[in-house]
């Protein structure tokens, strides 16, 4: 009888300790894909690389909010500003070259090809117009940025 009951009292606290044991053992939360626009571009892989302006739209065929990004990207188009929408499979090594992993990815590059704003994931018409304004309107020592109005 002796025997049995201190059995059970090992039993019991081995699965004490197994519970708290499996209480503080902390799960890592899965690893998460970091998704970023590129820094900088070679203009010359793009419409008009003589343009002072580029506005690049990272798109997707079966991507509806990238549709909606391009649509209001377009309307940037000007003789300072070139527009270029990339199709993920019409553009694919451009996706591969620049690292885009997430569409619709849209970056505003100088004339340098340095991005100066970017987005990733849907934007609106004002956010997008008030981001090309602002780097517009910056006067950084290493670019000379010109006006989007010519």
């Amino acid at each position: 009888m002796d025997r049995l009951l201190v059995a059970l009292i090992v039993l019991v606290v081995a699965s004490c300790v197994a519970l708290v044991a499996r209480w503080r053992r902390q799960i890592d939360a899965p690893t998460q894909l970091v998704h970023r626009a590129p820094s900088q571009l070679d203009r010359s892989d793009f419409e008009r690389p003589e343009a002072p302006w580029l506005v690049a739209v990272f798109t997707s065929a079966t991507c509806h909010t990238c549709a909606d990004v391009a649509r209001k990207a377009a309307v940037l188009e000007a003789p300072a500003v070139a527009v270029t929408e990339l199709e993920h499979a019409a553009n694919r090594e451009l996706h591969e070259r620049y690292g885009i992993t997430a569409v619709p990815t849209l970056v505003v590059a100088d004339a340098e090809g340095v991005v100066r704003a970017s987005f990733l994931g849907p934007v609106s018409a004002t956010d997008l117009w008030a981001a090309v304004a602002e780097v517009r309107d910056d006067p950084r020592p290493d670019s000379t940025p010109e006006s989007l109005d010519d």
